[in-house]
């Protein structure tokens, strides 16, 4: 069960506010698309948008309305079937990879369901909010997370659906052009001393249960470079042959690229006049100085290799971010409305530590495993982290699609080593 240490503020109108925000911006990201675009399914990983829309309104229906709003009727008695994602103990359910054949019920009886349950929990909210028990409010805190994190996979999926279509659409249109930069600015080495430092959540405030418990951990000596790796970079490392030379490859990171001819990161065409890439404005050409994204780990460990360095362990990620990075979450996330990473300015200084919030997930060297002591919740709220805690590898630091409220320095992201759907990017260590 994540753990709530302060519960959310009372009466009912501050939590109904903080509901209805957060609800509203799943739909508002969701307003651009076509119905048509909301039921496909191009791969497993991605999930339709009217999936979406109906999974997270299940989520507040079944953990919250079923348990606690006297006499409530669900809405369908076979959406349960239908939207539930991977909860074992709850029933069985759809096949995720069939998740695009789900073309009943139709998008508006799906946003129907939706206003049907922000019915019931703004009554709930409003009507008995000074006698539900604190962990009514945990998990009211973990549904409004929940949601955000879904904010994210929906703007990462709607892109791969939209990619995926001859004709490039633009989920919004492209801004006017502006002077760009070619060059990245240097790239220096920040150095921090090894010892033992705690990671993990300290603040007060909501956090994963995976974040969870704060352990103290050692590390050496290392250095931190103080900003993404940039696109202009990781086109060196393709024009020296990186993809080319198994050499600076995991060998199954290698076999992987050679069995589905990777030659750049996803979404990237390579025209007559030069490299393009899909982005959420449609096809556009390849900002130099922005940083790469849409890379496996496989890729990031490789050019890590070309360029005489390694990927950060999470725990160094961790401790150098709590050295460098701004407290409070500031950068480039889901509220700015680029959808896309942005160049850092080229007067940046290149004695602080940038980009470490926002832009692109960071692929660290660390497997996603339990820290010490961590213990799973009983119950079907015990399958949210735990049982993935396997073959896969953290991310740290949020992305252009991450709500800004919802990212922390101790927060832990976790991928298998080929996905590149994400935004997902490179910072070196040594």
């Amino acid at each position: 069960m994540p753990e709530v240490l302060t519960p959310p503020a009372r009466p009912g109108e501050a939590l109904v506010a903080r509901y209805a925000l957060v609800r509203a911006q799943t739909e508002a990201i969701c307003q651009p698309l076509l119905p048509e675009d909301t039921v496909v399914q191009p791969m497993l990983d991605v999930s339709p948008p009217k999936w979406h829309l109906a999974h997270t309104t299940w989520f507040f229906e079944t953990f919250l309305l079923g348990e606690y709003l006297p006499g409530y009727t669900v809405f369908h008695p076979e959406y349960a079937y239908l939207f539930n994602s991977y909860y074992n103990s709850l029933g069985s359910r759809v096949n995720r990879a069939d998740r695009g054949t789900i073309s009943r019920p139709a998008l508006a009886d799906v946003y129907a369901y939706r206003a049907a349950v922000d019915v019931a929990m703004r009554h709930l909210l409003n009507t008995h909010a000074t006698e539900l028990p604190d962990v009514f409010f945990e998990l009211f805190e973990l549904g409004l997370q929940h949601e955000q994190q879904h904010q994210e996979l929906l703007l990462t999926d709607i892109k791969y659906i939209l990619s995926t279509s001859p004709l490039a659409p633009a989920y919004r249109a492209a801004p006017a052009k502006t002077a760009e930069s070619l060059l990245p600015p240097p790239a220096p080495w920040l150095p921090v001393v090894g010892g033992v430092y705690t990671i993990g959540q300290q603040e007060s405030g909501f956090c994963f249960d995976n974040e969870l418990p704060s352990h103290p951990t050692y590390v050496a000596d290392f250095s931190l470079q103080n900003r993404l790796v940039t696109n202009a970079e990781y086109l060196a490392f393709m024009e020296a042959g990186g993809y080319k030379d198994f050499r600076f490859w995991l060998g199954e990171g290698w076999d992987l690229a050679q069995q589905q001819s990777w030659q750049a990161p996803l979404y990237w065409v390579q025209r007559p006049e030069g490299w393009f890439q899909f982005t959420m404005r449609g096809l556009q050409p390849v900002e130099m100085a922005a940083p790469v994204t849409h890379v496996s780990f496989y890729e990031a460990d490789a050019y890590a290799n070309w360029a005489g360095a390694r990927l950060p362990t999470e725990a160094e990620w961790e401790i150098a971010a709590r050295q460098f990075a701004p407290t409070t979450p500031s950068g480039n996330f889901q509220e700015s409305g680029l959808f896309h990473p942005r160049p850092l300015p080229a007067n940046a200084s290149p004695t602080e530590c940038h980009q470490l919030w926002g832009d692109v997930w960071e692929w660290t060297y660390s497997a996603y495993h339990p820290y010490p002591g961590y213990h799973k919740a009983a119950g079907a709220l015990g399958e949210y982290n735990g049982k993935f805690m396997v073959n896969q590898l953290v991310l740290r630091g949020g992305s252009c699609a991450t709500p800004a409220s919802h990212i922390r320095l101790s927060y832990r992201n976790f991928f298998h080593a080929d996905k590149r759907w994400q935004f997902t990017g490179i910072r070196l260590a040594r």
